[in-house]
């Protein structure tokens, strides 16, 4: 059984590029595997390995400047659910494209799971799902508002479109772990918008502490790793992952016409040229001769962006 540690941190470094090599080297030696991301705005990203690992790398990160108070939330994957240890550099550890916005300046009001459901009840609470268009896909909360976004960038301006809608509404914001709410209740905070809450430690919290009898959730979860998805209890869930697309989908879409496994689903088979099949059909040739050689396809490496 693998731990999965999911994190992230608004703090100010100086010289992301100085902490990458030192924070790669911690977490191969000590077997980890995942992604984080290293900004001038702090840090994010999820890692998986051994006990013993998952507490070397987070020992680590701890020690960074300003990250003594780190917090994470922890679940567990019985197959590894990373084939590699990706320790990139960004211009924001979560992608907005608004240069005013900072965390640190100031956020909506967390919510702690056990007072969500209360507070989403609310008839004077609008309930809206930062995430991206095929994460809401496959789980949401009950009554939630999808703004059909493709990526977190597209947050900001589907907002301006959409305002008028939440005139005299509080504003209930949630999406996996916290971080994008941390950027889109202060972008909220910075239009004026006073009565602005979010959950605190995101779904995968409110789905490790409240008991499905109780919940308000429908579906699963997507998360950004092997197990594709997760329900409650954080129990893995039936997702797969189509790695042409990189959407979810269920063992049964395997079965249908359009699936062709790195190629295509049913979700992107008509978003792609033949050329790029062709090229994909190449690349999964090299994945399945890279396995019957007993080899990874994707070898652990360092990558600065």
């Amino acid at each position: 059984m693998f731990t999965v540690a999911a994190l992230y941190h608004f703090t100010p470094f100086s010289d992301p590029a100085a902490l990458q090599a030192p924070l790669a080297k911690t977490c191969c030696s000590a077997g980890v595997t995942g992604t984080l991301l290293l900004a001038p705005e702090g840090i994010n990203g999820t890692i998986a390995g051994t006990r013993d690992g998952i507490d070397a790398a987070l020992a680590h990160i701890r020690s960074l400047p300003g990250c003594a108070d780190l917090e994470w939330k922890e679940s567990t994957a019985v197959e590894q659910p990373f084939g590699r240890m990706k320790v990139r550099l960004k211009r924001e550890i979560v992608t907005m494209g608004q240069p005013q916005v900072d965390p640190r300046a100031g956020t909506g009001h967390y919510v702690d799971a056990k007072d969500w459901n209360d507070l989403i009840s609310a008839p004077d609470v609008a309930v809206i799902d930062t995430r991206n268009d095929y994460e809401v896909a496959i789980g949401t909360f009950n009554g939630a508002i999808d703004p059909e976004t493709k990526s977190f960038g597209e947050f900001p301006e589907w907002w301006q479109q959409n305002k008028q809608r939440f005139h005299n509404k509080r504003i209930a914001m949630f999406c996996t772990g916290g971080i994008r709410c941390e950027k889109s209740t202060n972008y909220l905070l910075g239009e004026g918008v006073e009565d602005v809450f979010h959950l605190k430690g995101g779904i995968l919290k409110y789905l490790e502490d409240v008991p499905a009898e109780d919940s308000k959730w429908r579906g699963e979860c997507f998360v950004f790793d092997g197990r594709v998805s997760v329900g409650h209890g954080l129990e893995e869930g039936p997702h797969q992952l189509c790695h042409a697309c990189r959407r979810p989908i269920l063992p049964e879409d395997r079965a249908r016409p359009e699936f062709e496994e790195g190629v295509s689903c049913h979700h992107c088979a008509a978003e792609t040229s033949e050329a790029d099949k062709a090229r994909f059909r190449e690349r999964q040739k090299q994945i399945r001769l890279s396995r019957e050689r007993g080899e990874s396809h994707l070898g652990q490496s360092v990558k600065p962006d």
